[in-house]
């Protein structure tokens, strides 16, 4: 993990001041700019748990999902779908998982031209110790309780919709 800054101040609010005297008030860009390097932090957090496992998130959330399915595997297309990632991004994850044992590619019986990525029991294994770290960890969200990491969940989650990752059912908008 990266050094600690340890500035004497925050320097994203500092930007927001300058922001403002220059250009004005914009509080979205002290917020985008918070999300920003939240992001960076949490990576770094979850980086240092996964890597002595050869894993990245990215192949870490594919194990998951695999193990997720009823059969222990599904089409490269569905991972893709399900993650929210390019084929591209797909193909290059479950091709680093199965050059590490964690996953084994087969032709998919019901589409001629797909392939399924199929964990392994050592890819079962991998996932398991790793999502016990994690969790122990909370994720690197361990600043937070967890109705606020209900709280970060909900203020994120108009931006994914309005984003199209999902559609919410009329009868469950205010969730």
């Amino acid at each position: 993990m990266a050094k600690p800054l340890a500035l004497d101040f925050d320097p994203i609010a500092r930007a927001d001041e300058l922001w403002t005297r220059r250009w004005g008030g914009v509080p979205s860009m002290a917020a985008i700019t918070s999300v920003m390097r939240a992001h960076q932090i949490l990576l770094a957090r979850v980086d240092a748990v996964l890597k002595p496992y050869g894993l990245t998130f990215a192949r870490y959330e594919a194990l998951v999902l695999l193990t997720f399915s009823r059969t222990g595997e599904l089409s490269l297309s569905k991972i893709g779908e399900r993650l929210m990632v390019h084929p591209t991004s797909v193909t290059n994850t479950v091709d680093r998982l199965e050059r590490a044992g964690l996953v084994a590619r087969r032709p998919n019986p019901l589409d001629g031209r797909g392939v399924l990525a199929s964990i392994t029991g050592r890819g079962r294994q991998v996932v398991e110790e790793a999502t016990r770290e994690l969790v122990a960890m909370e994720f690197g969200m361990e600043d937070y309780d967890a109705d606020q990491c209900r709280q970060v969940f909900d203020l994120l989650r108009p931006l994914r919709v309005s984003a199209g990752d999902f559609v919410v059912p009329e009868e469950h908008e205010g969730r």
